[in-house]
């Protein structure tokens, strides 16, 4: 059977997007999301600037595309986890299918959450991550938390609980990529272990 030419050049363009991107990560973990330009990012992708506007929008596209990414991987392990483990537990371990790859790439990952969190730029980007990730993973949690009794008015605590992992999340993020001493899996076990009798 042939493959349509749609589905071709659909994967020719994705080929070419992860490669930009792949460039672009490179370039923002070794001098800055700021210092970083398009024109250095084309060049190192072996495009034009023009050809790189025809990929991406943005720079910013760029960063939200791969957070987004990490996202629907998280997504994708919470489905994963075994259906009588609890809301709280499930969404600690979903979130090593991003904590795993960062210590493993830390030369790497260690710089690049540095940037997102002190980069005014890219405040709305991480805010716009944030925003997606708690929209797709609180449906999710969602269905393993005990029903209400009693109760009037919309159901958030779902989406309190999701909110919460992810500030661990972020904090455990945030101090990892400050301080090489510190491993991420355990510290984001003790600030959810923290947090946990709440949940």
């Amino acid at each position: 059977m042939t493959t349509p030419p749609t589905s071709l050049r659909e994967r020719a363009r994705g080929a070419v997007r992860d490669e930009v991107s792949r460039q672009a990560w490179s370039l923002f973990a070794e001098q800055g999301f700021e210092h970083t330009t398009v024109d250095q990012i084309a060049e190192a992708a072996g495009m034009s600037r023009r050809t790189f506007f025809r990929y991406y929008d943005s720079k910013e596209e760029l960063v939200l595309e791969r957070l987004l990414e990490s996202g629907e991987a998280v997504v994708e392990a919470m489905r994963g986890r075994p259906a009588d483990e609890s809301a709280w537990a499930a969404l600690r371990r979903a979130l090593d299918a991003i904590v795993t790859v960062q210590e493993t790439h830390a030369e790497r990952s260690r710089p690049l959450q540095l940037m997102l969190h002190r980069e005014p730029v890219l405040r709305s980007t991480v805010t716009e991550q944030h925003r997606r990730w708690l929209e797709a993973l609180t449906p999710l949690v969602g269905e393993r938390m005990p029903r209400r009794r009693s109760h009037r008015g919309p159901d958030v605590r779902a989406a309190a609980l999701t909110s919460s992992a992810l500030a661990c999340l972020e904090i455990a993020q945030a101090t990892w990529a400050a301080d090489p001493t510190v491993h991420l899996a355990p510290l984001l076990d003790e600030l959810m272990g923290a947090v946990s009798p709440l949940a």
